[in-house]
C-alpha cells in the first residue's frame, strides 16, 4: 500500500462534492490529478469507490464504507497533530469562525473582546455570511465552525443544536403596534415585507409561515444585506421578520419596534456545524463555549423583557387612573 493523506483528502472531497471538478477546486488541484489519485486508491484497494455514468459521480457501497473510515482517520490525524503541537504552541493558534448577521449584531462583540483579552496570542478571523455560503466553506475546511439555521445536513458536516430563539416582527418606531406586545400577522392587514434571498434557509420558513397562516403580503422585497434591511425598516412602513436574539439589545426604547409572533409562534433553531474530517481545536472550543453562553444570556434577556412588558403596561394604566 502506498496511499498518502493527500489521497484520502482528495477521495473525501470527491465523495462530498459528488464531482471531480468541484473536488479539484476545493483542494486546489487539477481535475486530472484528482482522478489519478482516486484511481490509484481503487487499484490498491481492488474495488471501485465511485461509479461514473453520464457525468455523474456516485459512491459505490464500498465508497460509502471507505468514506466513513477516512473521516475517522483524518480526524484522528488532526487530534494527534494538536496533541504534539500543544507542547510548543501553548495558547497560540488561529481561529476562523463563520457567523450570520443574526449572531454578529449583538452576541459577537462582547465575546470577541473578552476572548482576545484572555488569549492575545490567538489570531481570530470572523467571516460574516449567510447559511449557504458558510456551509460550503465548512465543507471545504475553510472554517473551524459556523452557526447557521438548522437544515437536513450534508456529507462532510457534523452538527448539533446551538440555540432556539423566537422569530419577531420588526417595524419602525412610528408604527402603532405596542413594543414587545405579541402580534398575529394575519390580523395586521397587508404587509410590505423584507425577506432574505432564496439561498437563505429562513426564506422558505418565513414564506411557508405566511402562506399557512393567512398573512396578506402586499409587497415583497428580497434584500440580502442586514444593515440595509434594518435601515429600510427604520425609515419606512416596510417590516421584516428576524431572530429574537438579533434584536435583544432593542428591547428597551429602540428606534425599532419588536413584536413576538403569535397565533402561532415561530422560532428558529440555530446549529453549530464543523467539518466531519477534523476535530475542533481547544481554542475553537473555548470561543464556541463563550459564544454559546453570551447567546443564551441575550436570548433570556429578550424573553424576560418581553414577559415584563405586559406588567409594565398594566402599571402605567394604574398610574393614569
Amino acid at each position: 500500500m502506498s496511499e498518502s493523506l493527500r489521497d484520502f483528502h482528495l477521495f473525501v472531497a470527491v465523495y462530498e462534492e459528488r464531482s471531480f471538478t468541484a473536488a479539484a477546486a476545493r483542494e486546489h488541484a487539477t481535475q486530472s490529478g484528482v482522478s489519478q489519485h482516486v484511481r490509484k486508491l481503487e487499484d490498491n484497494l481492488g474495488v471501485r469507490l465511485f461509479s461514473r455514468d453520464k457525468g455523474q459521480v456516485i459512491p459505490t457501497p464500498a465508497g460509502d464504507a471507505f468514506y466513513q473510515r477516512c473521516i475517522e482517520m483524518l480526524r484522528i490525524h488532526e487530534e494527534a497533530k494538536r496533541a504534539v503541537q500543544s507542547y510548543g504552541q501553548g495558547a497560540e493558534g488561529q481561529l476562523v469562525v463563520g457567523l450570520m448577521p443574526t449572531m454578529t449584531r449583538c452576541a459577537l462583540a462582547p465575546v470577541l473582546a473578552s476572548f482576545m483579552q484572555a488569549n492575545p496570542n490567538v489570531r481570530v478571523k470572523v467571516v460574516e455570511g449567510y447559511s449557504g455560503t458558510l456551509t460550503q466553506q465548512i465543507r471545504a475546511g475553510e472554517l473551524d465552525f459556523a452557526i447557521v439555521p438548522a437544515f437536513a445536513g450534508a456529507p462532510g458536516l457534523t452538527s448539533r443544536l446551538f440555540l432556539t430563539t423566537p422569530e419577531v416582527l420588526v417595524s419602525n418606531a412610528a408604527s402603532k403596534r405596542t413594543h414587545l406586545a405579541p402580534v398575529q400577522l394575519a390580523s395586521l392587514g397587508p404587509l410590505k415585507l423584507v425577506v432574505p434571498g432564496k439561498l437563505n434557509t429562513r426564506r422558505t420558513t418565513i414564506e411557508t409561515y405566511c402562506a399557512s397562516n393567512g398573512v396578506h403580503i402586499e409587497q415583497l422585497v428580497e434584500l440580502d444585506a442586514m444593515l440595509a434591511t434594518l435601515d429600510l425598516v427604520a425609515r419606512s412602513d416596510w417590516v421584516t421578520i428576524l431572530p429574537g436574539i438579533m434584536m435583544a439589545l432593542d428591547s428597551g426604547a429602540p428606534p425599532l419596534k419588536v413584536n413576538p409572533l403569535t397565533g402561532p409562534a415561530l422560532s428558529l433553531d440555530l446549529v453549530m456545524i464543523e467539518p466531519s474530517r477534523r476535530s475542533m481545536s481547544d481554542v475553537a472550543r473555548a470561543f464556541l463555549a463563550a459564544l454559546e453562553a453570551e447567546s443564551r444570556r441575550l436570548n433570556l434577556r429578550w424573553a424576560q423583557d418581553r414577559n415584563a412588558a405586559p406588567q409594565a403596561r398594566r402599571t402605567r394604566r394604574m398610574l393614569v387612573r
